[in-house]
């Protein structure tokens, strides 16, 4: 389909599918907007007048106008295909949020109101969705929810004789999807604005607990928990929840529709009631269901009876594609992640406890390279080198379908490792095996270990992989004991110490690059020189090894800082994923690459892989935070800083995000808290002071800002500072001439983040300047005043 006019509407890729169509990003070419087309399942009309009444029913739809509720525009069939174009919406659903666990109380409060909301302004208009589920929730990169699929479930009802098929004892038909849906529908009474009350308290339950409100699978167990079993207490699941939105969830859960709020509206005054902590205000009573069980266990048998009938429906007709799925699991259950635990260092010597995560780590890029499997990053599994938690909590938190565990000792230039492969459900060892080899024949042991890892997973490797994993040359033991160190330390002279004694050490050289990179981007070296010196180190490691995916991608970023060429940046990213797709960094900073490009969505797409890849690190989680701060997601930009600050309350760049973040949001104050404090950690570092600068200059106090201005151009006498950093300052002041003059600097010195410049809304003063399309020209941007909001 992609690539295929189907109207006015040409298809740019696919973003999603379910039980009601597949569903793709579209170009409108005639009002020039992006849409979502959803692509309904053949069939599902089954004739003219089928399409009639749907169209009628749609367009009736699309008059539902609310900022909570995403728009239908247009309903048409060209060529057999019927489809609906919709608002386009970038985004997560709540189904991918909560896929990490539970989300913090105000953040349910915040989506639960907005989706209430939703739900109000459609039952005014005598709309029920009666499908609602986190999967048809969206969350903009800004915060604001947007419902999906309004009434569509009642649209794409089968009609005549599947309906009659359906129904149960002559009652309407079964629309839905299981987990959400409130006993009324699946013992076929009446339906109204109290069954989609019931769904999102099913939502809400999830995003409170990190669990289904039935916490089995099996559609009959799963029914029969609907109909008769009152579900667990949240609080009982996670400790954090508040008893006041406990007893609002289990009030929209109520089994009888009378006993559960009569409206979206009486839902939104309770959570209203809720954020400002007047509990005794609450609609909602304290749970004290002990009758209601006792009544609803003498109608188990009945109950029972009807959940396997419906079950039984269910699967035979594949409704949600329930069938297909469980058989799909029983028949091939796949392994996609896999995680590499650090690996236990047998030695008496701590000091050698360098030698067994380098490995670690290098064992993980190894795994990397196949192409079919996801390899949790070093940095995530490093968390868990001395750790109580069982081997079944690790792999969940991590997302890990399998986990190897393992030992390395060393005797002179001698390695022996050790290494099992464990099913993390039931701890069942599925493999063991010891190695031993000299320390200069360790690229080829840990691709001999790779290799068997990937056996025994069942995982069929194409050729390229094959080569990829064959043997590799021999290595100084003195420069791999030295690469190791450096690995362990992140000391560039470890590495530079490395390609000294062995020239050709390919890997050595790709570390060089990484180390360059970060010192030209904060300014530790001029980045003429450091993005230079970054660029040669990563053709010299290509030069020996040109099936290293990290040296491509640390090219890609010589590429673009220092060259300023975008085509050859993105080319060379697009060949590091293809020789690694496991490169959490990698993954970020194309990230960055896209965000600067106004590629917002998919760089969006790009940070979410990164986060997947490395599920533990501050790092992917706060550059998260500055991609929605940079369209204009300030609210969700501020959440994720303070999980960085509560997590590490040292961690400058958290405070960093947090201030600009609090600036955009006109919270001066707030702002030059937050950039104080990331010069406690950071002190004299140029990103913070520009920062602090910047917020006293639009705050009015000018004394001090020229105080941080004179600070800067000091330290600049002693010491690299990015004219970047100077030319924000200047913003703040006011002063856009001396603006301009400091970053036509920042172009010639390449100033790390200049790149990113139409994200920085500390220059909007300057987009309407014909001076700045000059410089978006000069440094390869696309024109255009700024992002996308």
């Amino acid at each position: 389909m992609i690539g295929r006019i189907l109207g006015h509407y040409r298809i740019i890729e696919k973003i999603g599918a379910g039980g009601m169509g597949v569903v793709y990003r579209a170009a409108d070419e005639r009002l020039e907007r992006d849409v979502a087309l959803k692509v309904l399942p053949a069939g599902s009309l089954a004739d003219e007048e089928a399409r009639k009444r749907f169209r009628k029913e749609a367009m009736a739809l699309s008059k539902l106008n609310h900022p909570n509720v995403a728009t239908i525009h247009d309903f048409s069939s060209e060529g057999g295909v019927d489809f609906l174009a919709m608002e386009y919406i970038p985004g997560a659903t709540l189904a991918d949020k909560v896929n990490s666990g539970p989300l913090p109380e105000a953040e349910v409060v915040r989506l639960g109101k907005q989706a209430a909301e939703a739900l109000e302004a459609a039952h005014e208009q005598g709309l029920i969705h009666r499908d609602l589920k986190p999967g048809n929730i969206m969350v903009t990169p800004k915060g604001l929810v947007k419902v999906l699929d309004f009434g569509l479930a009642k649209l794409l009802q089968p009609q005549g004789l599947l309906a009659k098929t359906l129904t149960l004892e002559g009652s309407t038909a079964l629309t839905g999807t299981l987990p959400y849906m409130a006993p009324e529908q699946l013992d076929g009474r009446e339906v109204d604005e109290r069954t989609d009350i019931h769904a999102l308290g099913a939502v809400l339950y999830e995003l409170s607990t990190g669990h289904r409100r039935s916490p089995h699978e099996a559609p009959s167990q799963v029914i029969k928990d609907i109909l008769g079993e009152a579900p667990k207490p949240p609080r009982s699941l996670n400790s954090q929840i508040s008893e006041g939105l406990e007893r609002i969830i289990l009030k929209c859960l109520e089994r009888e529709p009378a006993d559960r709020y009569a409206s979206a509206k009486e839902l939104i005054a309770d959570l209203d009631h809720l954020e400002t902590g007047d509990l005794s205000a609450l609609i909602a009573g304290r749970p004290g269901r002990g009758a209601r069980r006792h009544m609803w266990q003498r109608q188990l048998p009945v109950i029972g009876a009807l959940a396997l009938g419906l079950a039984g429906l269910v699967f035979a007709l594949d409704i949600g594609g329930l069938r297909s799925l469980l058989a799909g699991r029983a028949k091939n259950p796949g392994v996609h992640s896999l995680a590499v635990l650090p690996l236990k260092n047998l030695s008496q010597d701590p000091g050698q406890d360098y030698f067994a995560d380098g490995i670690t780590d290098s064992l993980i890029t190894e795994l990397g390279q196949i192409s079919t499997l996801r390899v949790i990053s070093s940095t995530s599994v490093g968390r868990y080198k001395k750790t109580t938690e069982s081997l079944p909590q690790i792999a969940k938190a991590l997302k890990a379908d399998m986990v190897v565990e393992g030992s390395v000792s060393r005797s002179g230039e001698k390695v022996r490792i050790s290494a099992k492969l464990i099913h993390p459900d039931d701890e069942r060892q599925l493999w063991a095996k010891s190695f031993e080899r000299s320390i200069g024949d360790f690229l080829d042991l840990q691709s001999e270990i790779a290799g068997e890892i990937t056996r025994q997973i069942g995982i069929r490797l194409s050729e390229e992989a094959r080569l990829k994993l064959a043997k590799r040359r021999a290595v100084n033991p003195q420069a791999m004991d030295a690469y190791l160190k450096g690995v362990y330390s992140g000391d560039l002279e470890n590495f530079n110490q490395s390609i000294k004694i062995d020239p050709d050490f390919a890997l050595a050289y790709t570390k060089i690059a990484a180390a360059y990179f970060y010192s030209g981007l904060f300014g530790d070296l001029p980045p003429r020189e450091a993005f230079s010196k970054m660029k040669q180190a990563a053709l010299k490691a290509l030069e020996k090894d040109d099936t290293l995916g990290e040296a491509h991608g640390y090219l890609a970023v010589a590429w673009l800082h220092n060259d300023l060429n975008w085509t050859e940046a993105e080319k060379e990213f697009k060949r590091a994923f293809e020789l690694n797709p496991s490169l959490a960094m990698i993954h970020h900073l194309y990230a960055h690459f896209l965000m600067a490009m106004n590629r917002t969505d998919e760089s969006m797409s790009e940070i979410k892989l990164a986060e997947e890849l490395d599920p533990f690190s501050w790092d992917r989680s706060q550059c998260f935070g500055w991609h929605c701060l940079f369209t204009k997601g300030y609210d969700e930009a501020i959440i994720l800083a303070r999980e960085g600050v509560q997590s590490d309350p040292k961690n400058a760049w958290a405070h960093i995000i947090l201030g600009w973040s609090y600036e955009q949001k006109s919270m001066i104050k707030e702002a030059i808290v937050e950039f104080q404090d990331a010069l406690s950690e950071w002190k004299d570092n140029s990103l913070p002071l520009a920062g602090l600068g910047h917020a006293y200059g639009i705050s009015g106090r000018t004394k001090d800002a020229r105080e941080i201005l004179e600070k800067l151009l000091g330290m600049a006498k002693e010491r690299y500072v990015p004219a970047y950093d100077i030319a924000v300052v200047y913003m703040g002041l006011g002063d856009k001439p001396q603006a301009f003059d400091w970053l036509a600097k920042a172009y010639e010195e390449r100033s790390g983040f200049l790149v990113y410049i139409k994200c920085d809304r500390r220059f909007d003063g300057l987009r309407s300047d014909p001076r700045y399309e000059a410089l978006l020209k000069r440094i390869g941007l696309p024109p255009g005043t700024t992002m996308t909001s």
